[in-house]
């Protein structure tokens, strides 16, 4: 039998009908609602560790680079420095998530974390008072995570939850399988268009 037959849920609910810039607008949607992510990476010892991180802002509309600003003595980046791969989800309280799966850059370009620095993310480092850490944009802890993602998927409700609930009961009742959402999968070629779909 095929994997479709076996899996009729994501047979049903996988929709490869939309453009790109539709599946881009659905994800970004998702992230600009869930506001925080889960960071996995990868260590040496062959464990996976998550985190919560929060994307920095400006976000840009029309790319699908994840930024982080984080604290560069942190296991992560070691984790990281053993492993580029990795994984950035995202889930809302409405079902819906996103899964980036893709490879992890570091860097402590001044006009990259200029770019991305707010003031709140002082809170995330203080000032030990030693003249040098003083969890300003200028403190060297300070390193940009950019994830670029090979592939995105991610899924969305598309009916409301009293349809949801009924769509599940009917199937529990007649053995139908039951999709409320969609799942979708924005390609490796499809993100490397996005800045050709900028303004489109």
């Amino acid at each position: 039998m095929t994997n479709s037959t076996l899996d009729p849920y994501v047979a049903k609910a996988q929709n490869d009908d939309l453009t790109p810039q539709e599946k881009i607008d659905g994800v970004k949607k998702i992230i600009q609602e869930t506001k925080f992510a889960m960071l996995t990476t990868h260590s040496s010892d062959g464990h996976l560790y998550s985190r919560a991180m929060v994307p920095a802002s400006p976000y840009d509309h029309n790319q699908l680079t994840l930024v982080f600003i984080a604290n560069n003595v942190s296991p992560k980046f070691d984790e990281i420095k053993n492993d580029s791969n990795v994984n950035v989800s995202f889930a809302h309280s409405n079902t819906d998530w996103a899964s980036f799966s893709g490879q992890a850059k570091v860097s402590q370009d001044p006009e990259l974390i200029k770019k991305h620095w707010s003031s709140v993310d002082k809170a995330w480092f203080g000032d030990l008072k030693d003249g040098i850490h003083k969890g300003n944009e200028s403190d060297p802890r300070i390193s940009i995570i950019e994830v670029v993602p090979d592939e995105i998927r991610y899924w969305t409700v598309t009916k409301n939850a009293a349809a949801r609930a009924a769509d599940m009961a009917a199937g529990a009742l007649t053995g139908n399988t039951s999709a409320p959402g969609e799942l979708r999968t924005i390609t490796k070629a499809e993100i490397q268009l996005t800045q050709g779909l900028t303004g489109k």
